[in-house]
């Protein structure tokens, strides 16, 4: 074979390999993740902004490319809204490396890439007439912020990511 041959013969074997390997996190994590809801007390109400509800500690399914929110409300305690951001996984890089460009584009347009945080949602709700704030909890309970806190530092995020989802949240941090 001549010399031209055999580098369109290795860069069509390379592409065919970047494609078999493309949309390396969709393979392996797929386009939606498991989420739980958890407070202190148990038994909040969590609404999602897409309408589903459960009770405290739940799971739901939810798409990783997804920005969204949950509102839990118990009686006896002021209700609270929290931002749930979706970030990048640390191995979009790596996709890349392993998938080509495609494979980074693949897991980028769908979300497979991204993980949604907080995970769990973890909130020590703050009872009515305390002026305790509404504190969010890591998966053992320590507190990590106020949940004031951590939402003015997603907010302008996860509401355009909202927004561009149709979704047209009013007021801001703790009023949804």
């Amino acid at each position: 074979m001549g010399g031209n041959v055999k580098k369109l013969l290795c860069v069509a074997m390379l592409g065919g390999a970047s494609m078999n390997l493309g949309g390396c996190a969709t393979v392996l994590n797929g386009t939606s993740q498991p989420v739980s809801f958890r407070s202190e007390p148990p038994g909040a109400d969590a609404a999602l902004i897409n309408g589903m509800h459960c009770t405290t500690p739940c799971q739901f399914s939810m798409k990783r490319g997804h920005d969204s929110s949950v509102t839990l409300t118990l009686a006896g305690y002021e209700p609270v809204t929290v931002y749930m951001q979706s970030r990048t996984g640390g191995s979009t890089f790596g996709n890349v490396l392993a998938g080509g460009i495609i494979g980074g584009v693949i897991d980028g347009s769908n979300g497979a890439s991204n993980h949604l945080y907080p995970n769990p949602v973890y909130i020590k709700l703050a009872p009515v007439g305390s002026r305790e704030p509404a504190m969010l909890l890591d998966k053992d309970g320590k507190v990590i912020s106020t949940v004031d806190e951590y939402n003015l530092t997603v907010e302008a995020d996860v509401r355009k990511g909202l927004e561009e989802q149709g979704y047209f949240p009013m007021g801001s941090g703790n009023s949804q």
